[in-house]
């Protein structure tokens, strides 16, 4: 029963539509419209909790060091867009991201941690300068504290998950996630 409900409870989230794309941070403040912005788009959640699944699959220091890396580089990616840097392709490059890290976990890609790390970190400059894009009247401290926690909890998701199924037929069944992810990530940039 457990399973079942581990195994589905991410295809549950997104398979849902919100109601609002974004919060207003005037009546939802800057943390709450910061937080619901990850949690509000199919591409973001599925990516990020990917990679808390290939972070799984690496192992070892990889499991802290490579979703740490994604939160951090996404934060430079914020405070890029909010200086007004401008950033090309970001939309691809997150719908890239998708397919690309969902790969990763879907080949059980083994790369150094470090290499990992500036991996998933190259994409993650992407998401956090449509966080900065996107950010509207919200103060920025506030906003970002809120989407770097609701990108570590869709991380520690993937983590989690990862975590539980384990080795053997649990690591089957997250390579298959990952390539679900991809799938996910093609069909989201081509309707495929």
């Amino acid at each position: 029963m457990k399973k079942t409900l581990l195994l589905t409870l991410p295809f549950a989230l997104v398979a849902t539509t919100p109601a609002l794309a974004h919060l207003n941070p005037a009546e939802h403040s800057s943390f709450g419209a910061g937080f619901s912005h990850p949690m509000f788009g199919a591409d973001h959640i599925l990516a990020m909790v990917a990679v808390g699944l290939w972070a799984v699959l690496l192992g070892g220091r990889a499991l802290w060091l490579v979703p740490a890396a994604f939160v951090c580089t996404m934060i430079a990616g914020f405070i890029l867009a909010i200086s007004g840097i401008p950033l090309p392709f970001v939309e691809p490059a997150i719908l890239a991201s998708v397919v690309a890290i969902g790969l990763f976990a879907a080949i059980a890609l083994k790369v150094p941690t470090a290499l990992a790390m500036v991996l998933v970190g190259f994409f993650a400059l992407f998401h956090g300068y449509a966080h900065g894009g996107e950010m509207g009247a919200a103060t920025a401290t506030a906003y970002l504290a809120g989407f770097a926690l609701a990108t570590t909890l869709l991380h520690a998701v993937g983590v989690v998950l990862g975590t539980l199924l384990g080795a053997g037929a649990g690591r089957t069944i997250i390579r298959a996630a990952g390539a679900g992810t991809a799938f996910a990530g093609l069909w989201l940039a081509f309707g495929v």
